[in-house]
C-alpha cells in the first residue's frame, strides 16, 4: 500500500503548499524540528568517517562562487533588481536538507554533509565582499554572515551529525534501531515541502513593487539557472563517480538564506529569484523522487 502511494505524495505536497499557502504560516515553525529529524534519521545510517573533502567539492564551490557573475552582468543594465535575485540563486549555499534527498536518490549522503558545511562557510566569507559589489546600499559584514549561519544554518546540520557519532559511539544498538526507520524522512521532507513552497507563493503574492516583465524575469530567470546548476553540477559529478552528489551539491540551494540576504541587504524584489526557486527545485527533486519509486515499485 505504501509503495503503491509514495510516487504521488511529493506532487501532493507541492499542490498543497500552492493551494493552501494562507494556512501555512501555522505549521511553518515545525521546519526546523523537520530538517532536524531527517538529518539525524539519514546520519545514522552512513560512516561519518567517510566525510571529508574532496576534488568533487573544490569544483563545485569554484562553480558557485564564478557562475553567480554571468546572469548579474548581463541583467544589470536591465534591472538591478532582477540581476542581484538571479545572482543570488547560483552564489547561495547549499541546502541543509541536500544530504537527505541526496539520500534518497542513491548519492553519497557524506560527500554532502561535508559540501554543505564547506559552500555555507565560503558564503558566509565572501558575501560581504559580493553584496558591495551588486548593492550600492549593502553594508554586509562576515561577521553578521557567520552569526547568521551559525544560529540559523549549522545547528541543524551539526547537532544531528553530533547525535549520530555519539550514538554510534556510546549507544550503536540505538544507532542501529533509529537507522532502520530512515525511510520515514521521505515523508517528513514531504511535509517540509509543502511549507517551503506554501511560504514561498506567500511571498511572491506579497510584492507589490514589480511589473509583469520583472515577475517574468525573475521567475523564468531562477528556472533557467534552477535547470542549468543540477545539469551541471550532474556533468562535473559523472567525472568524478557521483553525477547524484553533484547535481544536488550545486543545484539544491539554501533559498531560506538567500531571500533573508536578499531582502535584508538588496530588495524584497530582488527575494523573488530565490522564492521562485524554492519552486523550481523543489518540483526537480519531486519529479527525480516520483521516477525512482516507480521504477521501485515497477520492480515489486
Amino acid at each position: 500500500m505504501r509503495s503503491s502511494i509514495k510516487p504521488f505524495v511529493l506532487p501532493a505536497a507541492i499542490a498543497c503548499g500552492l493551494l493552501f499557502h494562507d494556512a501555512i504560516k501555522f505549521i511553518a515553525p515545525l521546519s526546523p524540528y523537520l530538517i532536524f529529524m531527517m538529518l539525524l534519521l539519514t546520519f545514522t545510517s552512513i560512516d561519518l568517517h567517510k566525510i571529508r573533502l574532496t576534488r568533487l567539492q573544490l569544483w563545485l564551490l569554484l562553480i558557485q562562487i564564478s557562475v553567480c557573475w554571468i546572469p548579474y552582468v548581463l541583467l544589470r543594465g536591465y534591472s538591478s533588481d532582477v540581476a542581484a535575485g538571479l545572482f543570488m540563486c547560483v552564489f547561495i549555499s547549499t541546502a541543509t536538507a541536500a544530504p537527505v534527498v541526496t539520500k534518497m536518490l542513491g548519492g553519497s549522503v557524506e560527500m554532502l554533509v561535508s559540501y554543505s558545511l564547506t559552500s555555507n562557510l565560503a558564503f558566509a566569507l565572501l558575501a560581504p565582499p559580493f553584496l558591495s559589489i551588486i548593492s550600492d546600499t549593502a553594508d554586509v559584514s562576515v561577521a553578521a554572515t557567520l552569526l547568521y549561519i551559525a544560529r540559523g544554518v549549522l545547528p541543524l546540520l551539526l547537532v544531528p551529525l553530533l547525535v549520530a557519532y555519539l550514538l554510534g559511539r556510546y549507544a550503536p544498538e540505538l544507532r542501529s534501531r533509529i537507522s532502520r526507520y530512515s525511510s520515514l524522512s521521505f515523508y517528513l521532507w514531504a511535509l517540509a515541502l509543502l511549507i517551503v513552497v506554501g511560504n514561498a507563493v506567500g511571498l511572491a503574492l506579497e510584492q507589490q513593487g514589480a511589473g509583469i516583465v520583472q515577475f517574468a524575469a525573475l521567475f523564468v530567470g531562477s528556472a533557467v539557472l534552477c535547470a542549468v546548476q543540477f545539469y551541471a553540477g550532474r556533468v562535473v559529478g559523472r567525472h568524478y563517480g557521483d553525477p547524484i552528489s553533484g547535481a544536488q551539491g550545486l543545484g539544491q540551494k539554501n533559498t531560506v538564506l538567500a531571500i533573508w540576504v536578499a531582502t535584508s541587504y538588496v530588495s524584497a524584489l530582488a527575494s523573488l529569484a530565490p522564492a521562485a526557486y524554492i519552486l523550481w527545485q523543489n518540483i526537480f527533486n519531486s519529479w527525480q523522487l516520483y521516477r525512482k519509486t516507480r521504477r521501485e515499485a515497477a520492480m515489486r
